[in-house]
């Protein structure tokens, strides 16, 4: 399913694939973050981080009417506090979605699903 946004000149409609994308970069891209994991870990390999390409499989879109739910799959780094990088992946997956496509997300709902050491 896509996001429909409704214009003056007519509709847009964004993919999922497209929001995904958005998401995992803005993800990514915070202190603390190691990064993206599967929804699905038995079935896409248990140790795996995502690729850029397949930000889609730790990412789910769901909306019901107009509201627009986000979850997010993420692999942080031991040591850090994980409610804070769980706090600023929220605020910043947020921001990217208004700023980038203008998709106000009701809720991001960031799942932990594991915590690597990073190397030296």
């Amino acid at each position: 399913m896509a996001v429909t946004i409704q214009t003056a000149q007519g509709s847009i409609e964004i993919a999922n694939e497209v929001i995904a994308t958005v998401v995992g970069g803005a993800t990514t891209d915070i202190y603390g973050i190691v990064g993206m994991a599967s929804r699905k870990q038995l079935k896409d390999n248990l140790n795996v981080l995502l690729r850029k390409e397949d930000y889609s499989k730790g990412v789910v879109v769901r909306h019901e009417g107009n509201d627009i739910t986000v979850e997010v799959y993420t692999i942080v780094s031991y040591g850090t506090k994980i409610s804070e990088v769980s706090r600023n992946v929220q605020e910043r997956v947020k921001y990217a979605l208004e700023s980038q496509l203008s998709i106000v997300a009701d809720s991001v709902n960031v799942f932990v699903q594991g915590v690597r050491v990073l190397p030296d």
